[in-house]
């Protein structure tokens, strides 16, 4: 029986009993006062809509809102580092919710990092910035080759890849239904393309992973008939193929038997509570003229949208010979995705997570450096994830060479995760990273969908806040001479400097 008629049953026959008692002598009434203001604030909670822990916990949430009335976070787990050791996530967090909610998110007593300390980083500013006026409302950078029939014009800022399986259906619209009232993209992640991603109209990027989930033969294969019939739908734009993600590289993704559900395992093609482990490796090809022809498939399967794949940066030749590869057969993506290393995951070896793959600072950098030394760049746009929160994430990224920023965990915070680490057991308290019917419920798409939205907005907003403080009228112009970092106490070094610029056609000579 579904929990929230449990709590109303038991409330309305303890609720008899006491004025049954109180019939008998006027002493029970003092039990329906004490008893009574709970009982009516468990029902409220349960019908509010704007609190899942409070829907999925009557009276009992509140201790959780009690506790962090004196301390912002209350667990240690809570509190991530940046690569320097400092404590990031409590800032990132509580700006988060604010931008989401669309309350004050301005701090009090200034600068809230040291910013004498090594690895500290700030933006240039101008004495003759600019005003608002000089942007272009809804900016937006147009993805697409020259072979590309049916090119995208991207938000800045979209959703990055995150699967149903691994998110609550839940958490799937109210993303999908954010990113329709912003105008931006979600990434349906490797899990496939549900109806959830397509129900509220959102635009989508399709991420096909080492599984080919969506479009999946039943020996495992690639499947063109399916991924052709997938790509008649309106709602998809791009098409990703994964290589690799930042959390886990080389490694295949990991759906637990516990979630996957006889829906999830529909849509994937796969057999229903069973542990879902993707391939290493992908088997429509082995190299990389294999991955450039494989892309140019799918853009005739796709009848020209724009084709594009991921990965996080790891033996640099191999991405050397994917740009020679480029060179030597005039085959090239419409876009690059490039993934930290410090990217999340619901479940991956902690070995994958923090021992493996390229930062993202670091791999996206040297990303464009090839493409421009192999005089790839203008033909191409580059995507970048991994962890990016603010304004001056997307700052920084847009400097190094990327024309377009995604984010995941902060999408996860806008729609209500409070990050209690439970996303692989099944047990997520906010509906988010589970597939118990009991969580989900307590997560109003109506609601969450707003502050996705919101948080989007914000972002965006504060993002071109910084550009007209710094003088700049157009992302294109942002430049690695424009980002600073601390590298020594008394040292500065810009982003020009730690990576120099690479000359258009430096390399192919």
């Amino acid at each position: 029986m579904n929990p929230k008629n449990i709590f109303i049953a038991l409330s309305l026959l303890g609720t008899g009993l006491i004025i049954f008692l109180a019939t008998i002598h006027v002493s029970w009434l003092w039990l329906f006062i004490l008893v009574g203001p709970t009982i009516l604030l468990g029902i409220w909670d349960l019908f509010q809509t704007k609190h899942t822990i409070l829907r999925n916990y009557p009276v009992v949430g509140h201790l959780r809102y009690f506790l962090e009335s004196f301390r912002p976070e209350i667990s240690q787990y809570f509190i991530e580092t940046d690569t320097e050791g400092r404590p990031i996530n409590r800032l990132n967090r509580s700006l988060i919710y604010t931008r989401a909610k669309k309350t004050i998110d301005t701090t009090p007593f200034g600068t809230q990092l040291d910013v004498y300390e090594h690895g500290y980083e700030w933006m240039d500013h101008s004495i003759y910035s600019l005003g608002h006026e000089h942007f272009e409302k809804g900016h937006r950078i147009m993805i697409g080759g020259t072979e590309c029939k049916q090119p995208y014009a991207s938000s800045i800022l979209n959703i990055s890849a995150m699967s149903f399986g691994s998110l609550s259906r839940n958490a799937v619209l109210a993303m999908n239904k954010g990113a329709q009232i912003g105008g931006f993209a979600q990434n349906t992640g490797e899990g496939g393309i549900s109806p959830y991603h397509l129900e509220p109209g959102g635009d989508l990027i399709w991420q096909i992973g080492t599984g080919y989930f969506g479009c999946r033969a039943k020996d495992g294969s690639f499947s063109p008939e399916l991924f052709k019939e997938k790509m008649l739908y309106p709602s998809v734009k791009m098409v990703e193929v994964k290589i690799s993600q930042g959390a886990k590289p080389g490694h295949g993704g990991i759906l637990p038997a516990v979630k996957n559900t006889k829906e999830i395992a529909g849509i994937r093609g796969v057999e229903p509570h069973t542990d879902v482990l993707s391939p290493p490796m992908h088997t429509a090809f082995s190299d990389a003229e294999g991955l450039l022809r494989f892309i140019q498939q799918l853009r005739i399967l796709s009848d020209g949208k724009p084709i594009g794949f991921k990965l996080c940066i790891g033996v640099h030749s191999e991405f050397e010979d994917i740009c020679n590869a480029m060179v030597r057969t005039g085959i090239k993506p419409d876009f690059i995705s490039i993934d930290g290393g410090e990217g999340g995951t619901g479940a991956a070896p902690i070995e994958f997570s923090n021992s493996l793959g390229m930062p993202l600072r670091d791999g996206l950098a040297f990303a464009i450096d090839m493409l421009n030394g192999y005089d790839l760049k203008k033909d191409i746009k580059v995507l970048a994830s991994g962890r990016v929160f603010n304004g001056f994430d997307i700052a920084r990224l847009i400097a190094l060479g990327a024309d377009v920023v995604c984010s995941a965990r902060a999408m996860m915070l806008a729609t209500g995760c409070i990050q209690s680490l439970q996303c692989n057991r099944n047990t997520c308290p906010t509906g988010v990273a589970t597939q118990n019917p009991r969580l989900i419920r307590g997560l109003v798409v109506s609601d969450k969908a707003v502050r996705v939205a919101n948080y989007h907005e914000e972002t965006v907003k504060s993002f071109v806040d910084l550009m007209a403080a710094a003088g700049i009228a157009h992302p294109e112009k942002l430049s690695r001479k424009h980002i600073n970092r601390k590298v020594e106490m008394n040292q500065v070094q810009k982003y020009s400097e730690i990576y120099p610029d690479v000359a258009a056609g430096q390399f192919l000579n």
